[in-house]
């Protein structure tokens, strides 16, 4: 066990009774758009997700990162992502670095004081066994360790249901050294385009099976009954239920039962099925009587790729920017009886803010022992008085500060332009102008902010190491055999 998780085991203080020690549900979507739901504007029916806006509360100005992997980053350890997996990008199959085992988890706190923790879905912390859920805290893992779309083209991972995929063989690089090959501006981050290998399923400790096009229509139901079968095995004890999808992330996979039901495009039919998910975890709280001692988050990794359907109204921007579009997202919470039915919440939240807050709701003194980011927002969600978000929040994209927000005011560092988004969440009118001392006041922010994380570089003061492994091997080869020592015997997968 980590020092630190011997600390953590012998601070972190639980209620005596079970009823005071709530589960967490983090239900994690991928690419949704901001307006891809009901509660926050979408004309498709999702009468689950609308449900759950009117018994909770939703958090208008929550933000995660540009892209998938930093976005996980924060969610998981409570840090911007640039200080505990400073990547230029996301990570690939193969990759060399991931988050580091030694950094520490919200998994490894909520463990320490006696949670029962899974992993259900899409990881992207790195696809290692060193990097992977079981190795950061998470019990249990069921999911494939990065997005759908990093899989061979001629397997469905490369076009929607729809299109007709690519004839011949993946190619492949069997070895699955790290790298694109020469000159590849990225060589530790793992396999990209054609070198990528076939998309491996991992139950726990084992590559269950190698994911085709008739496995990708199936993630969300399955994830959905492991999620299910989790809480009912786990009803009697705290416990923490990290569920994220792959959906609704480019190629489309709805089930079948969900596909043409949209009558718009796999993507909101997909969105339709992530509905009825929630709806599914939503309702097995009930039954068991577990709803008023959980706390239910519902969120997205980033915001929605605009190129694939997404719909980020009323924000401008799309996937992969920190225009509001790219960033901000839809998030709602969801705990009868403690969080006001029907209610919304402007200040600034994060993903980083999980850790500090589940901590503080489970007790885990020990939660103040870590430099985090985050902070601890269970006021805001509880609507107790002088409950604050962040005074001010940074916009990273990979290693580059991009924007500083506080208040209202959004100061882009590269283009001068000052948005207020009270007045303009569109970011339409540039009001640097008018506002010089605001934007000067935003500048010293983000000077401070350079000098701890940097910017436009890998190194600075306040970023952590990454984990990295010599050699990084596929999970499956190009030829199907399963990383040997991995099942403990190498299989072949058809």
């Amino acid at each position: 066990m980590k020092p630190l998780l011997l600390l953590l085991a012998s601070i972190c203080v639980l209620q005596s009774s079970f009823a005071a020690t709530p589960n967490f549900v983090l239900i994690n979507i991928d690419d949704l758009g901001y307006a891809d739901i009901g509660p926050f504007g979408a004309k498709i029916s999702t009468p689950n997700l609308d449900r759950m806006a009117k018994e909770g509360m939703k958090l208008m100005s929550h933000y995660a990162a540009p892209v998938c992997s930093p976005s996980r980053a924060a969610m998981m350890t409570g840090c911007y992502p640039k200080r505990v997996l400073p990547i230029p990008g996301v990570l690939f199959p193969a990759a060399a670095v991931g988050l580091n085992p030694n950094a520490t988890t919200v998994a490894e706190v909520l463990k320490a004081g006696g949670y029962a923790t899974a992993c259900i879905g899409k990881w992207h912390l790195g696809d290692q066994p060193e990097f992977l859920p079981t190795n950061q805290g998470f019990e249990h893992y069921f999911g494939i360790p990065y997005s759908n779309d990093m899989g061979p083209a001629a397997e469905g991972s490369k076009s929607n249901p729809d299109k007709p995929l690519p004839p011949g063989p993946a190619k492949a690089n069997a070895k699955g050294k790290a790298g694109a090959g020469k000159g590849d501006p990225e060589p530790e981050t793992g396999l990209k385009g054609n070198a990528q290998p076939p998309l491996p399923l991992v139950d726990d400790h084992n590559v269950v099976e190698r994911v085709k096009v008739a496995e990708h229509h199936t993630f969300t139901k399955r994830y959905t009954e492991r999620a299910v079968k989790f809480i009912q095995e786990n009803q009697k004890k705290p416990f923490f239920l990290y569920l994220p999808h792959n959906a609704v992330h480019f190629p489309h996979y709805p089930s079948k039962e969900f596909t043409g039901k949209s009558g718009i495009s796999l993507q909101k039919d997909w969105a339709m099925e992530v509905d009825w998910s929630v709806g599914q975890v939503l309702d097995t709280l009930r039954e068991l009587k577990l709803d008023a001692n959980t706390l239910v988050i519902f969120t997205s990794d980033n915001g929605g790729p605009l190129n694939q359907g997404a719909d980020n109204t009323p924000l401008r921007g799309s996937k992969g920017s920190t225009l509001e579009g790219g960033i901000r997202v839809c998030t709602m919470a969801w705990w009868p009886g403690k969080i006001a039915a029907g209610t919304k919440t402007d200040e600034i939240t994060a993903h980083m803010d999980w850790l500090p807050t589940f901590g503080k709701l489970a007790k885990c003194k020990s939660v103040g022992e870590l430099k985090l980011d985050g902070k601890d927002i269970s006021a805001v969600l509880l609507g107790q008085k002088g409950g604050r978000g962040h005074d001010v929040f940074h916009y990273y994209s990979g290693f580059n500060l991009q924007a500083v927000r506080s208040g209202p005011w959004k100061l882009h560092l590269g283009s001068k332009e000052l948005y207020n988004l009270d007045e303009d969440i569109g970011e339409a009118k540039n009001v640097a102008a008018e506002h010089a001392d605001i934007v000067a006041k935003l500048e010293q922010q983000a000077e401070k902010m350079k000098a701890d994380l940097g910017d436009k570089t890998r190194n600075a003061p306040g970023v952590r190491e990454l984990g990295r492994v010599k050699e990084p091997q596929p999970l499956i080869g190009a030829d199907g055999t399963v990383r040997e020592g991995f099942n403990q015997i190498a299989k072949t997968l058809p």
